[in-house]
């Protein structure tokens, strides 16, 4: 319904925004933009139209003008032309009209050919006569002849022009006139005559060849000449800028391309071995001009790219001229092959046999190697690999070590190391500069100088920007990384065979002894390489998020370049670009730093803590997902190669590491020893502890859960354990162990099993098991235990004797229990070598000492001392007095030992004694530890680290920290007069007393590794009654004396000293 209102006309509308002026504009400003790009439009057709009519009027033309210059030419040549003016006037119509595809010009060119080869001498006058319109026609009608080459189908086509450029291009047309000669030389090889040469080698001459210098026809040996004319004439003008264009051209257009069979079965040959002397040194000055680094060579033209083609060229032309190379000329030479060398193809000579290189290191796709490439690449290590190479390389450094010398070598070097895993000792070059001392010092002293000059003047070597993690840019790395990691892969390949009399110095009349630092001069390396670690651990995983510290760094890195626009910081995936770079460096240092490490820990040479770094700060009691027991996280990875697992690994070994993790990952399985021993045992107890839950659960400690539960015989405690406890019948021994004794009259002892009975158990078990009388082990001469080699003579299934011994010294690892049972260092050492367990001879002083020093002394001996010796390759094995003869090689028993091979039968020796021996009783020993706990564990400490895991330190029983540290229960304090009676008279007794009573107690008798703060349950005192005719007992389970309230002090140390050496079992409870 509507109302009315009284209006009754309708009201304008008012808009209040005014007149709409802005949309008139834009109209207006879109109207005019379309009209202009509508006229430049019409402009550009116009133009376009323009330049066609003009292209094509001149196409027109020109072919009109050519179809008259023949026409001229044709009735030219008709008449016969014999003087001078009518010959160039023939080349200048021939040279205008000329088409390679046309037959008809190529016809006209082959009979004006034939007539100037008939008038070859009146046109050799006329040339230098008529000055440069001769000369600029006659290169032209050269030029023309090249052309036709490279079309020619027969012997017609091709002989005329052919025979041209032999005659015009020849040194005896122009005796007189090698000026001019030359002019028509630069001309050709600007019009790519290497180039054209090379096709018609490759047309002209079959394919098929068996690899000589003999040209396989007439055809092959006149190209040839002709190829090699121009270096001939280059090397008589002696004029330096013309040859650089001639060898650069023969580069460019013969070597550098891929090798066709015709190049590489014959000229190559040809040229190397022909009648006049290829100009090598000549050829190598100018390819060091070529491909040596300068400011601004982006803008450098026709630059000579290096190829493995042109590598494979040089190295043939250097197998026949480097003997007679001087020193300046050879070091040009190594400055020339570290250039081309990197740009072989990574991994062509890759070996499976190559034991250097971690085949999970390599994740590099898979490249596809022509047979070609490959032969080139062999090559060129055969080269490397002989004799006359290495002397030239010694001389050079014997006369001149510096520093651009040794960067050449060491970047050759470093070339086949990395990029082709070539292992030092199947390298000549390698290992020969590997023994060389004083090549590796100077080497050592280039790694420490080398610098650069910071924005406030002042030197920092790379070696502190490496250690501190500093970025540094590409030029820096290649001037620091071959120098350091080729110093670090040949120390350490000397070091295997180095013994410790000549690493420490002891022989010092030895001359030939090939350690070329003392010990003085190791302890700065030591801290530089084990900074330089850490700092590649930091440059390899740096942190994701900037902090205050990074933009410190950020400055540091600006301050040690002279240019801060070599760095770039908006450059994100700089920090990972080069993870290979330094995995491969870190790999080599560190191998480096851990053989030091180790030859420190048989005998220092390092201050106390000197491997100890303040930079590391690893502690236990810090939350980390390194530590959880679920999956495989605490273990050696590839280096580098963290951050790339995949989501695959991420869901099976849960939540990712962080950054920090990773690092310390890092630090933890490759260098653990600059971390505390004491902090790396919290580590180890906490990987343990986790592990603990994961297995046991928590209802272990309240006595319930899953366990596993024995009865045992006391007096056949090692039969019943090893049937009762074997893989069979409890194939998990990580289970909590409780454990039933059996006196001598069968009945069940007293007790029980909370912990302290199983721990006796466990105790009397293994020195069951380790006991020599028993067979299995065998003691050295400081009484150290090892594998007996004749228990396979005692034992039927010798090899699960030694896993479940293994097994059970994993159980006591693992219930942080320790037991006193000493090992050869050597043993010990093949439980935690990553490698299959082999060691190398300095271990076997550790087994042998007196087989060691004979086997050094034999060293010394000279040639007829040795065959004096009447020695062979055999060794005589005393099984139970029936000796036997074994072959230390094939035939080696008819194999005298001689000057020759004395270090052969040295090592053959030592590795039969302390591998081959008890190979297969370490590994079965080996895998029974591992079935309890993860040996990449243990591998966090050396040899007497892991001793004093196993035994506990052998230090005195701090009785003021036991006292410290122990509680008091049943109405027992601090100041009851019973208690301070208890401890008066501890703490006079002899520190064998002082571990009986822990053994009495805690059923050890050594101290816990980290005192007895750590020890749980903790130590207890507990009233045991008033009774003084009573002697004190122990709960071991629980840590716990019972001592009686003896009111006499010398009482109760009778009463004590009874108890604690009467050695019995439970029974006293």
């Amino acid at each position: 319904m509507y109302s009315f209102e009284g209006d009754f006309r309708r009201k304008p509308v008012q808009s209040l925004r005014g007149a709409s002026k802005k949309e008139q504009t834009d109209s207006l400003l879109t109207r005019a933009k379309a009209e202009r790009e509508r006229r430049e439009e019409i402009r550009q057709r116009h133009s376009s139209s323009l330049k066609i009519q003009s292209a094509y009027r001149g196409h027109v033309v020109r072919k009109r003008q050519r179809e008259i210059l023949r026409d001229e030419y044709d009735k030219l040549m008709s008449r016969g032309i014999a003087d001078p003016a009518s010959i160039f006037n023939a080349i200048r119509r021939l040279c205008y009209f000329y088409r390679t595809d046309s037959g008809k010009d190529q016809d006209r060119l082959i009979q004006l050919c034939q007539t100037v080869i008939k008038q070859k001498d009146m046109i050799k006058s006329s040339v230098t006569q008529s000055g440069k319109s001769g000369v600029f026609l006659l290169q032209h009608l050269l030029l023309l002849c090249l052309k036709n080459l490279q079309n020619a189908s027969d012997t017609r086509s091709w002989g005329p022009p052919m025979r041209m450029l032999e005659i015009f291009t020849s040194v005896d047309t122009f005796k007189d006139k090698k000026k001019l000669l030359g002019n028509i030389w630069i001309f050709l090889i600007k019009k790519e005559y290497f180039g054209s040469m090379r096709h018609l080698l490759e047309a002209k001459v079959p394919q098929s060849l068996d690899k000589s210098p003999t040209p396989p026809t007439p055809q092959a040996e006149s190209i040839f000449n002709m190829i090699i004319s121009p270096i001939q004439f280059a090397v008589m003008s002696k004029d330096k800028e013309f040859s650089d264009l001639v060898l650069k051209s023969a580069c460019f257009y013969l070597f550098c391309p891929a090798y066709s069979e015709q190049v590489e079965q014959f000229l190559i040959p040809a040229m190397v071995y022909s009648k006049f002397p290829f100009p090598f040194v000549e050829l190598i000055q100018s390819l060091l001009q070529q491909t040596s680094p300068i400011p601004n060579s982006s803008k450098r033209t026709n630059v000579i790219e290096p190829s493995p083609w042109l590598l494979g060229s040089v190295i043939a032309f250097a197998d026949k001229n480097i003997e007679s190379l001087s020193v300046s000329d050879a070091a040009d030479f190594l400055s020339v092959l570290k250039t081309l060398l990197p740009h072989l193809p990574a991994g062509v000579l890759e070996s499976n046999n190559d034991s250097d290189s971690d085949s999970s290191d390599e994740e590099d796709s898979v490249v596809m190697i022509s047979k070609e490439l490959r032969e080139v690449a062999e090559e060129c290590v055969k080269f490397l690999n002989s004799q006359k190479f290495v002397r030239c390389v010694v001389k050079c450094l014997n006369q001149e070590m510096d520093a651009h010398l040794l960067s050449s070598v060491c970047l050759i070097c470093h070339s086949l190391m990395l990029q082709q895993h070539i292992s030092i000792h199947r390298l000549r070059l390698l290992y020969s500069l590997a023994f060389n001392t004083k090549f590796m010092k100077a080497l050592w002293i280039t790694c420490t100088r080398v610098s650069n000059t910071t924005v406030t003047g002042s030197q920092i070597t790379l070696l502190q920007t490496l250690s501190r993690g500093l970025e540094m840019s590409d030029e820096d790395m290649q001037r620091i990384v071959p120098l350091l990691s080729v110093f670090c892969s040949m120390f350490s390949h000397s070091l295997y065979t180095l013994h410790d009399a000549d690493f420490y110095g002891d022989m010092k009349s030895s001359k030939d002894s090939s350690m070329p630092f003392s010990l003085k001069e190791l302890v700065p390396m030591v801290l530089m390489l084990r900074d330089t670690c850490l700092g590649i651990i930091e440059l390899a995983h740096p942190e994701t998020q900037r902090s205050l510290t990074e933009d410190y760094r950020e400055a540091l890195r600006r301050t040690a370049m002279k240019d801060p626009r070599d760095w770039s910081v908006n450059n994100k995936e700089t920090p990972y670009r080069h993870t290979k770079t330094w995995a491969y460096l870190f790999k080599v240092i560190a191998t480096l730093v851990r053989q030091l490490y180790t030859r420190d820990s048989r005998r220092r040479f390092c201050p106390p803590n000197s491997w100890l770094s303040d930079r590391v700060q690893i502690h236990a009691d810090k939350p980390s997902q390194m530590y959880r027991a679920r999956g495989s996280v605490f273990c050696r990875r590839p280096f580098g190669t963290m951050r790339h697992l995949t989501k695959v690994q991420i869901d099976d070994d849960g939540p990712p590491l962080s950054n920090t993790d990773v690092k310390n990952l890092v630090i933890l399985t490759e260098l653990p020893f600059v971390v505390s021993f004491e902090e790396r045992v919290k580590i180890l107890q906490k990987l343990i502890q986790n592990d603990k839950d994961e297995n046991q659960g928590d209802a272990h400690n309240f006595l319930s859960g899953p366990s596993i539960n024995v009865s045992i015989r006391r007096n056949y405690i090692y039969e019943d354990a090893y049937d009762k406890l074997s893989p069979e019948n409890e194939p998990n021994l990580k289970l909590k162990m409780r454990v039933q004794l059996m006196n001598a009259a069968g009945l069940d002892e007293a007790g029980i099993d909370g912990g302290g009975i199983f721990r006796e158990f466990l105790s009397e078990l293994l020195k069951t098991g380790f006991d020599p009388n028993r067979g299995l082990f065998l003691m050295t001469t400081d009484r150290l235990l090892y594998p007996n080699p004749q228990s396979v003579s005692l034992m039927e299934k010798y090899t699960k004797h030694y896993y479940f011994l293994g097994r059970m010294l994993g159980k006591a690892i693992y219930e942080n229990m320790l037991v006193e049972i000493p090992f050869a260092t050597f043993f010990l050492s093949k439980i935690l070598s990553r490698h299959g367990g082999d060691l190398d001879i300095h271990h076997l002083a550790s087994l042998d000492p007196e087989m060691y020093r004979n086997l050094l002394s034999l060293k010394t001996l000279n040639g007829k001392e040795v065959e004096d010796l009447g020695l062979n390759f055999t060794t005589v094995d005393d099984n139970f007095g029936i000796r036997k003869e074994v072959d230390l090689k094939y035939n080696g028993r008819n194999i005298t030992v001689t000057e020759a091979n004395k270090i052969e039968y040295i090592h053959l020796m030592a590795d039969y004694k302390i591998n081959k021996q008890i190979r297969t009783h370490c590994t079965a020993f080996r895998q029974g530890m591992a079935d309890l706990i993860n040996l990449e564990w243990l591998r966090m400490f050396d040899h007497h680290e892991i001793q004093t895991l196993i035994s506990g330190a052998m230090i005195p029983v701090n009785i003021q920290d036991l006292k410290q540290h122990t509680h008091y229960s049943g109405g027992y304090t601090i100041n009851h007069p019973v208690i301070q009676n208890f401890w008066d008279v501890v703490e006079n007794f002899t520190d064998t007393q002082k571990r009986q009573l822990l053994k009495f107690v805690t059923s050890c008798s050594r101290p816990p590794l980290l005192g007895f703060k750590d020890l749980f349950p903790a130590f207890c005192v507990h009233f045991g009654g008033n009774e003084e005719d009573r002697l004190p007992t122990a709960s071991t389970c629980m840590n716990l004396l019972k001592l009686p309230e003896f009111h006499d002090k010398e009482t109760l140390r009778t009463k004590l000293t009874y108890a604690i050496e009467s050695g019995a079992g439970f029974e006293l409870s």
